[in-house]
């Protein structure tokens, strides 16, 4: 049973072009996700003009444009998320997009979405928090760039206005691209779940896919990976996002792993059941017994297969008188 969300973060990796964000609607849905995730922006109510790129923008991209122009060019029109969100039913997909602005929340509260995912860098807005938290949706909070005492704070936020800790969940995260590993900081996500009381995930922006993987390992229920259809495409976040081939591997090790995690309790599987009485061992003669012998460390020993009686009767069955006789490898019987 798949327990851990899977979220392509397709982001706004379609440069802007709604063919090409259909073809990753596509291709995630052929690679495992669950959900795809896109970015819906009114990019002049973001970003002011004198707001500049981040340096793995600049670098990324290769120029040195403003953060608004190039928001520009990235960002879908308002007007085709819906018909994204149909093709994404058509396809089988769940859609999602993260808002950035109080527009985009009321044009993204139309879609019927299962969650509303808040980015690391609305964590500290509070309006948009309030506005969010009112509609009553299910929450997915990123906590890149914070500390502990911020993330409270927009938890606070979010239950004096309408939501309870069972419709939020955490997700830790570290907002560089590509996040070094050093910095990835993984068992900070147990600890929000621990002083938090609330789910908890992880948002990976590190190369590889060993992150995410090792984040199954330690509970998270959501796993986020930026997703692109080639990494060679122009844009702020292809470098750092997985291709689709490198994304199936990754949810194929994350639903191998999901089966792995199993159960608390120890016992022994139906597939391993048929080999204990191979694997073990049983009390048998090590040399000639005669009936009416006396067992002893000198004329028993232990060996393969397991099918007689057991080494842990050993103490109780030494100095019994043998019933019978036996041949050397013989097993003992009782």
């Amino acid at each position: 049973m798949k327990n851990v969300i899977i979220i392509a973060e397709a982001g706004v990796n379609h440069n802007g072009n709604y063919e090409i964000a259909k073809k990753m609607v596509l291709a995630a849905k052929e690679a495992g996700a669950d959900y795809i995730k896109f970015q819906t922006a009114v990019p002049e109510l973001v970003i002011s003009r004198s707001a500049v790129m981040a340096e793995y923008q600049k670098v990324n991209t290769g120029n040195d444009e403003s953060q608004l122009e190039m928001c520009r060019k990235i960002h879908l029109p308002l007007k085709d998320y819906k018909p994204l969100k149909d093709y994404c039913d058509e396809v089988g997909i769940h859609f999602l997009s993260t808002p950035f602005d109080l527009v985009s929340i009321d044009l993204l509260s139309t879609l019927d979405m299962d969650y509303f995912k808040i980015p690391s860098g609305e964590i500290t807005n509070l309006p948009y928090l309030r506005k969010v938290a009112k509609l009553g949706i299910p929450v997915i909070l990123s906590t890149g760039m914070c500390e502990m005492d911020e993330i409270g704070a927009a938890l606070e936020i979010l239950y004096k206005n309408g939501l309870c800790n069972k419709k939020v969940i955490l997700l830790h995260c570290n907002t560089e691209y590509p996040t070094p590993m050093e910095d990835v900081n993984l068992r900070a996500m147990n600890t929000m779940a621990a002083k938090f009381g609330v789910k908890v995930g992880y948002s990976d922006h590190t190369e590889g896919i060993e992150v995410p993987i090792a984040a199954v390992t330690l509970g998270a229920c959501v796993i986020e990976k930026h997703f692109t259809l080639d990494k060679k495409m122009e844009g702020p976040d292809q470098k750092a996002s997985l291709e689709p081939d490198e994304f199936m591997a990754m949810v194929l090790a994350i639903r191998n792993i999901e089966k792995a995690l199993g159960k608390e309790d120890k016992h022994v599987t139906s597939s391993e059941r048929k080999n204990i009485a191979i694997a073990r061992k049983s009390i048998i003669a090590a040399i000639k017994i005669n009936i009416g012998d006396l067992f002893t460390e000198q004329n028993l020993t232990v060996k393969r297969p397991g099918t007689g009686v057991s080494p842990m009767l050993w103490d109780s069955v030494i100095g019994q008188v043998s019933k019978k006789s036996y041949q050397p490898d013989d097993l003992i019987e009782l």
